[in-house]
């Protein structure tokens, strides 16, 4: 049918979604208005095939932040991530932070009919200096290990994971002695005078350019996915009553308003003095020693409902 919009909707066979009911009914949703081939993969390199055969269909992943991470760098080895074809999601992952900081629908038709009728909200990446990039938030020390936990926990508890993950993690982990720079400057608590300086212990470190983790546990509640500028969220709350303080805090995020957190603005982020656990999108790494992420403005786009 001519006009009639190209889909290759991607699931990710590896997480489970690809006899999903939910997936069903939105790739039902789909067909009502578009023409859909389903490329079910469960790897990288079958990642690759599907997007080197897409024939200008325009990608839709069906699945969550690790999905979309996936297919963002699938089209980063192509050369294919380019803002002008912008890519579609439906939420069908445990967390969905990213499609929670655009504003899109987290029940399966809904995400299905935004993708139909959406438009391009052109977003940044985080490129990092090991050949990595982020779409939404990489976070370092406890927030990687609750995020370890988590993963483990994932199948048989769900999106409960995430807090289960966190609260063992916090209790286990101890704190590392990051030196955090920002376009080149230790980062500097404003008011309280304290310096991530690689002298000082810290909890946690992340480089947000999405709002939310865990399924929507506020960490950079400030974040503007599109600005140009990561939200570099520090904790240095290392004892044990500050730990639980920061994280009754931050279920609702207050923990920005701490003094023992600071929240600094800028296009470049690098950390030194790990070995360091990261989490990127959910993808865990561990034992790094520096890392340097730069902001890609504008580097891809996601179709978004359109403006009312």
């Amino acid at each position: 049918m001519s006009g009639t919009p190209r889909l290759l909707a991607v699931v990710n066979r590896a997480a489970g979604t690809a006899g999903d009911d939910a997936v069903a009914a939105a790739l039902r949703e789909l067909r009502s208005g578009a023409d859909v081939v389903v490329a079910a993969t469960g790897s990288p390199a079958e990642l690759d095939q599907a997007i080197a055969g897409r024939d200008g269909r325009r990608l839709v992943v069906l699945g969550g932040d690790g999905s979309l991470h996936a297919v963002a760098r699938a089209l980063h080895r192509a050369g294919a991530l380019d803002p002008a074809d912008p890519v579609g999601v439906v939420a069908r992952g445990t967390g969905n932070d990213l499609a929670r900081t655009l504003g899109l629908p987290l029940d399966p038709v809904a995400g299905a009919a935004a993708v139909l009728a959406g438009v391009p909200r052109p977003l940044d990446l985080l490129d990092d200096d090991a050949g990595g990039l982020v779409v939404n938030v990489v976070h370092a020390g406890v927030g990687a290990r609750a995020g370890a936990r988590a993963e483990a926990l994932k199948e048989l508890l769900g999106a409960v994971a995430y807090p289960v993950g966190a609260a063992l993690a916090g209790v286990s982990s101890p704190g590392w002695p990051l030196r955090v720079e920002v376009d080149g400057r230790v980062a500097v608590h404003p008011r309280e005078g304290w310096a991530a300086d690689g002298t000082l212990e810290l909890l946690m470190l992340a480089v947000c350019t999405g709002r939310s983790i865990g399924g929507g546990t506020p960490l950079a509640p400030g974040a503007e996915p599109d600005d140009g500028l990561a939200d570099v969220v520090v904790s240095a709350a290392t004892g044990p009553v500050a730990r639980a303080a920061f994280a009754a805090a931050l279920t609702d995020g207050e923990h920005v308003d701490r003094p023992d957190v600071l929240v600094v603005r800028g296009s470049r982020v690098t950390i030194t003095g790990g070995p360091v656990d990261l989490d990127a999108d959910g993808e865990v790494e561990e034992g790094v020693a520096s890392r340097t992420w730069r902001v890609r403005r504008h580097g891809w786009s996601v179709l978004v409902p359109p403006p009312r």
